[in-house]
């Protein structure tokens, strides 16, 4: 079948998924060395170069969370489209900022800016949700979510070597253009034919926008297991390399080992994620859900008392599969029970507690790992899992015992 040939929602997606593959690349990009770059824009004693990182890393997301709902309100006035081409305009530009910085101070505005202009990724689920059939909704938002994934998954190895090719700055300018990338792409391939604005005075409240929704609490219900979900896998990256440090017991590569244990899971998620959404649109997307809560806590806990680094490294890419049946059926099960002439605003709150998981899971991981040990982390993130479980059962109790297997 020619491309042209395509359904609408099926060409949005293969030029979503790459242009989702970019952003997610290029946030990642600059991550590797961003506490050395900031290190040559000052002179800074080690903690408050500690500090400063926390903060430049902290800022986006802060921002973002806020600016996420509001983003969604205008995506079901003026089009997803438009805010995307905001979002992408936004976020080269500051990136492009960013490499032109000569003071830490002005990289937290611009970091704290590059937040304001957080959308895009959020409006491209919104997008796809207000067009796919209801059918084939599982495994093609489970395939838009890899995009991000495999997009953050190289990131971080491209930007160390374009960082050693070419310096630090000229990086932020290559990411800016990619960013120019993005935004071209949608200019030109994204299609918006469907699109029915909200008004004005038909745009209603946040109160009543979830009185019109059929399952309320379940709605609400994702957006919080979306914050657990977030805020458990991101309470183990501050410690990722440490642990593995204290695994290999001053014998081999670190930074190698680290790396590829960071990457595990994200190559388990990206070839499973799309089966998995596929399962759920046979069986029902709430009972992969809860079934990958369960899987997730089963592999989480035993990280805490392994060995080595390969028992470890096995159980992080099992980590994957179990991201694969979490965040992509969450978004299923949004696209599935909210109206689509408001899923600009449903998706941008999920971004939101997306956003509010980034910032609250490393000040988890580092609590914990500073009080228990690295060991601790690990079972305090099982720990969240199971409460996560629970309210997930309690969220989609209605689905059990009235939605037909396939959902449709």
């Amino acid at each position: 079948m020619k491309h042209h040939q395509l359904p609408e929602w099926q060409h949005n997606l293969h030029v979503l998924w790459l242009n989702n593959f970019i952003i997610g690349m290029g946030f990642q990009l600059i991550m590797p060395f961003m506490a050395l770059y900031i290190r040559q824009l000052g002179n800074f004693t080690r903690f408050q170069l500690n500090m400063w990182s926390g903060l430049v890393f902290a800022a986006t997301f802060l921002v973002s969370s806020w600016m996420a709902p509001i983003w969604g309100k205008i995506a079901d006035q003026r089009g997803r489209k438009a805010v995307m081409l905001i979002s992408a305009a936004g976020m080269g530009t500051t990136m492009t900022l960013m490499g032109t910085v000569g003071n830490v101070e002005e990289l937290v505005l611009l970091r704290l800016l590059q937040g304001f202009f957080a959308g895009y990724v959020a409006n491209t689920s919104a997008l796809l949700a207000s067009m796919v059939p209801r059918e084939q909704s599982g495994k093609t938002m489970s395939t838009l979510a890899t995009g991000t994934t495999a997009g953050m998954l190289v990131g971080p190895l491209f930007g160390g070597a374009l960082a050693d090719l070419f310096g630090y700055r000229a990086t932020f300018f290559i990411t800016g253009m990619a960013y120019a990338l993005v935004f071209i792409r949608t200019i030109f391939s994204v299609h918006e034919s469907n699109f029915q604005p909200v008004s004005r005075e038909k745009m209603v409240n946040t109160r009543q926008l979830f009185g019109q929704l059929k399952y309320p609490h379940l709605v609400i219900g994702m957006f919080v297991t979306t914050l657990i979900i977030q805020a458990g896998n991101n309470s183990i990256s501050p410690v990722i390399s440490l642990y593995v440090q204290q695994l290999l017991h001053g014998h081999g590569s670190v930074n190698l080992a680290s790396g590829i244990v960071a990457a595990l899971p994200g190559i388990a998620t990206i070839f499973t994620a799309p089966i998995l959404g596929e399962v759920g649109d046979r069986i029902g997307t709430h009972k992969v859900l809860f079934g990958g809560l369960i899987f997730a806590f089963c592999v989480f806990l035993p990280q805490a008392f392994v060995h080595n680094v390969w028992e470890f490294g096995i159980l992080r890419f099992l980590v994957g599969i179990s991201d694969a049946a979490l965040l992509p059926q969450v978004q299923t099960l949004l696209t599935k029970y909210s109206p689509a002439h408001f899923s600009g605003r449903i998706f941008s709150f999920n971004q939101a507690a997306q956003f509010m998981g980034n910032i609250f899971g490393p000040m988890i991981g580092a609590t914990i790992s500073g009080t228990f040990g690295y060991a601790g982390v690990f079972v305090s993130t099982a720990l969240l899992i199971l409460v996560n479980l629970g309210w997930v059962r309690r969220s989609t109790r209605p689905l059990w015992h009235t939605e037909t297997p396939a959902a449709k």
